[in-house]
């Protein structure tokens, strides 16, 4: 008997509802950005991650249309296992992450002493998929 493959993504995904952050009156979310990671931006807001940002989670869906700026909602899921694009510094599995470039998210930086109001590492590598991918536990 052979080993069954395994789809880690589809176990108890927890998604949350939030407002998009703008720039100049422009949604920073647009349709182009489903499927990429996301931080939070402001009180109930979201926006793309940025370099080092702090991860919330993965951009699931949109409501309405790119040309409905201001009243668009983002679907983020928050909790769960999702597989996200990685940048240079490359994650191990069992690294935990932070934004990368475009998009991505990548290893965490090695940190001294935890910042105020905590460190910004989130996540837990499951799997690295060579340098396209890896598979995070958002925990």
């Amino acid at each position: 008997m052979s080993v069954r493959e395994q789809n880690l993504e589809s176990i108890a995904p927890v998604l949350a509802t939030f407002s998009i952050s703008q720039t100049a009156s422009v949604d920073d979310l647009k349709d182009a950005n489903l499927g990429e990671p996301v931080e939070l931006s402001g009180n109930n807001e979201v926006g793309p991650v940025s370099v080092s940002g702090q991860l919330l989670g993965k951009l699931i869906s949109l409501t309405l249309t790119d040309n409905d700026d201001g009243s668009r909602l983002a679907t983020v899921q928050v909790g769960g296992v999702c597989r996200l694009a990685i940048s240079a510094t490359v994650p191990s599995v069992g690294n935990r992450v932070v934004g990368g470039t475009a998009g991505t998210v990548k290893q965490a930086p090695t940190i001294a002493s935890d910042p105020a109001g905590g460190n910004v590492a989130r996540g837990t590598v499951l799997d690295v998929n060579g340098t396209t991918d890896c598979l995070i536990l958002l925990n």
